[in-house]
C-alpha cells in the first residue's frame, strides 16, 4: 500500500516517517566524551524543555554507539549547524563511521565545561550535564541541564531539516519550493 492509498489515520511505519517529514526542524551535531574517545551523533530531535531550570532534550536510538556514550558521559555538548554544515550533519549522521578520525577534518575545540568537543563552526553551543534519560520505543529521551551556552554566530542563518532534506530559510516574504 502507497502513501496516496492510505486509509486516514492508519498509522505505519512508512506513513509516520512521511508525516513527521514534514515538520521543519533544526539541526544540530551532540557531542560527548567517554573514556578516550570522542563521540557525536547528528540530531534533529533537539528543542528546549524549561527555562527555569534551564533544560533541553534530544532523542538517541537505544542502540546506538552514541547512546552508550552518552549515557556513560553524563555530561555533553549540543553545536547548532549553520546553513553551510549539511555536509557535516551528514558526515555525524553515518552509521559506522570510524570513531577514531572522525573529528579529522572538523575544527573543533574542547569544553571546559563538559569536556565534549565544540565545533568551530557551530552557530551556538550548549554544555549540559544529564539529570534523566527515558525510554521511549527504539530511542532513549536524554534531558540535560544547560551549564553553559554560547552564540557564536548571532548572524548565521541556521541548518534546517524538512522533508527528509537539508534546507536554509528563505528571507521574510520569499517562498522556496
Amino acid at each position: 500500500m502507497t502513501n496516496a492509498e492510505q486509509l486516514p489515520g492508519e498509522v505505519t511505519p512508512d506513513a509516520f516517517r512521511e508525516v513527521m517529514a514534514r515538520f521543519a526542524t533544526g539541526v544540530a551535531v551532540i557531542t560527548c566524551a567517554e573514556g578516550r574517545s570522542d563521540h557525536a551523533m547528528t540530531a534533529n530531535s533537539f528543542t528546549s524543555v524549561s527555562l527555569d531550570p534551564p533544560l533541553v532534550l534530544f532523542c538517541v536510538e537505544n542502540d546506538s554507539r552514541f547512546h552508550e556514550a552518552v549515557t556513560v558521559a553524563d555530561r555533553w555538548s549540543v553545536n547548532v549547524l549553520d546553513a553551510s554544515q549539511a555536509g557535516r550533519a551528514r558526515w555525524f549522521a553515518t552509521r559506522g563511521r570510524p570513531l577514531v578520525g572522525q573529528f579529522d577534518t572538523t575544527p573543533t575545540h574542547r569544553s571546559a565545561v563538559s569536556g565534549a568537543l565544540h565545533l568551530d563552526t557551530a552557530i551556538a553551543t550548549l554544555d549540559c550535564r544529564t539529570t534523566a534519560v527515558h525510554v521511549a520505543g527504539d530511542h532513549d529521551i536524554v534531558i540535560g541541564e544547560v551549564l553553559e551556552m554560547v552564540v557564536v554566530g548571532p548572524e548565521a542563518e541556521p541548518l534546517v531539516y524538512y522533508r527528509s532534506r537539508f534546507r536554509v530559510l528563505a528571507p521574510e516574504g520569499e517562498h522556496r519550493g
